[in-house]
């Protein structure tokens, strides 16, 4: 369907859903390793007690060697097995702490996959979550698809169902549908055509990325698809229906906290010049009496890693 001609969604927008979302099956493993040449793929599996899941997430990410040429985790500081047991399904696992260690370490998704970048050896990096509970090699290999058919393409987003109680199944997640979205569609609407904006999992070139800065937490998602879109434009994004995706799920409150960062990360690019207040003040009940939590969830990005002193790309 022509969506240029029936969508009230922006021109720009429709135009480049229309062109640039393919689904994973257009992307058979067979031709992207006759594409794939000397490029060299990270996948990349940011990790905060994940003991659960991230060994088989690593076991179905490694049956893609050779299209896959490392399998990397980066703990974010678990308390559980998470990094011996995804090394034991052989990734190479590294402590957020260890890496770079002169620029310090802070907390949240952000800064593990800024790091990452400092210890992975590809051309293409590709990310993953590892909460999945139902990882499947098309999840890594429909991300690689645009990129290793068109050099033009930097950054790839997934999307896919995502079956919630209360959410339709082919919309996002509930961050997504009532605070990114939104803001997303308000500010940026060229970038309305992006179904999940938030996935988790999306892939891009070493090049976009070491370029570009790093939001703190789980604006980092939002953050750089922003920056992809103003640095180098929008036909420089893809996206690749990946089927069904499920994961766990966080309550309420962790949620808010979660798009409170992410309505900071956009109003940091829409207005630069503006501060806006860092914390977010929930409230908890104590038998008969109701207090105040205040939670900080607005950071300085990670600058782009290009300019870090140490860096030294592999």
């Amino acid at each position: 369907m022509d969506l240029t001609t029936v969508s009230l969604m922006h021109p720009d927008a429709a135009a480049w859903f229309a062109k640039r979302t393919s689904t994973w099956r257009d992307w058979p493993i067979a031709d992207l390793l006759r594409r794939k040449g000397g490029t060299r793929v990270s996948v990349v599996l940011p990790a905060l007690d994940e003991e659960p899941t991230v060994a088989e997430i690593v076991a179905g990410v490694r049956t893609l060697i050779p299209l896959v040429d490392e399998v990397i985790v980066v703990d974010s500081g678990s308390v559980d097995r998470t990094a011996e047991v995804a090394a034991r399904a052989g990734a190479t696992v590294h402590h957020r702490d260890d890496i770079l260690p002169a620029t310090g370490s802070r907390p949240g998704k952000g800064e593990v996959l800024w790091k990452a970048l400092a210890v992975a050896t590809g051309d293409i990096l590709v990310y993953v979550d590892a909460d999945l509970t139902d990882f499947r090699p098309h999840f890594v290999t429909g991300l690689l698809g645009p990129l290793l058919e068109d050099p033009a393409t930097l950054m790839v987003k997934a999307f896919y169902d995502r079956p919630l109680l209360d959410v339709s199944a082919a919309g996002g997640g509930r961050v997504t549908e009532l605070a990114a979205r939104p803001l997303l569609n308000a500010y940026f609407p060229e970038l309305a055509g992006v179904v999940q904006p938030l996935a988790g999992e999306y892939a891009a070139r070493r090049t976009l990325l070491e370029s570009l800065p790093f939001a703190a937490g789980y604006g980092v998602e939002t953050g750089l698809l922003i920056d992809t879109f103003r640095s180098a434009g929008l036909d420089a994004v893809a996206q690749v229906d990946l089927g069904q995706r499920t994961h766990g799920h966080q309550d309420t409150a962790a949620l808010g906290r979660m798009a409170a960062t992410i309505l900071h990360t956009i109003h940091s690019r829409v207005f630069p010049d503006r501060s806006s207040w860092p914390t977010l003040t929930q409230f908890e009940r104590h038998d008969v009496t109701v207090t105040p939590a205040d939670h900080t969830v607005a950071h300085p990005d990670r600058p782009p890693m290009r300019t870090v002193p140490g860096y030294r790309p592999s």
